[in-house]
């Protein structure tokens, strides 16, 4: 219960701010926890996020391999391949604070734990894509071997637009005085999906599929 509890404070505290302002001490507090007993349970701050990327990662491929399952297998590849990218967009912009700790894994949740954390966040996460990967062969199998690097490259550039298109008040206050800079801010519910669809058709391409 007190896992959980943790783990269900650095969420509403990710709804808040982004994950590098999340503190373990602000989490004590918010937790009534003593930061020792916080880390009973985590060995770090880092362990914690990378729980809450594992869980929402788990929740996120399971909506999509339900939006994936429900293409026509059918359809013209060039038809199934967007509604692919769709499937990966839909799920993927709906969860910015996933986007969020996809962003900031490598070079802030996998510094401060040990291997062995790493090491179990790793199988858990190619546990995850293994189904969903299966899932993608079956209803577009004209992708073969490629479609882990769509599932793996749809999560990073989800990630990276989700984080540009997020401006600090100092840059919002530019954009402000200068309203020509907007095409540099992209908004993710516009360009996601045409971006992992552009990412689908490039792959297709060169898996040699006749579309």
């Amino acid at each position: 219960m007190r896992r959980r509890a943790i783990l269900d404070g650095a969420a509403e505290m990710l709804d808040q701010m982004p994950v590098a302002d999340l503190s373990l001490n602000e989490l004590s507090r918010r937790v009534c926890l003593a930061k020792s007993n916080v880390l009973r349970y985590f060995e770090s701050r880092e362990e914690i996020l990378l729980e809450l990327l594992d869980r929402g990662f788990r929740e996120c491929a399971d909506e999509i391999s339900d939006r994936v399952s429900a293409i026509d297998p059918h359809l013209p590849v060039t038809e199934r391949g967007d509604r692919l990218a769709a499937a990966f967009a839909h799920a993927l912009r709906d969860r910015p604070i996933l986007c969020d700790l996809i962003a900031a894994q490598p070079g802030v949740l996998e510094r401060n734990v040990s291997p062995e954390v790493v090491l179990h966040y790793k199988r858990s996460a190619h546990a995850i894509l293994g189904p969903l990967v299966a899932t993608v062969r079956t209803v577009v199998p004209e992708l073969g071997e490629n479609a882990w690097s769509v599932c793996m490259m749809s999560a990073l550039m989800a990630a990276a637009l989700s984080v540009h298109s997020r401006p600090s008040p100092v840059v919002l206050a530019a954009l402000q005085a200068d309203p020509a800079l907007a095409p540099l801010f992209p908004d993710p519910a516009t360009y996601l999906e045409t971006t992992l669809a552009t990412l689908v058709a490039g792959t297709l391409v060169r898996s040699g599929a006749q579309l």
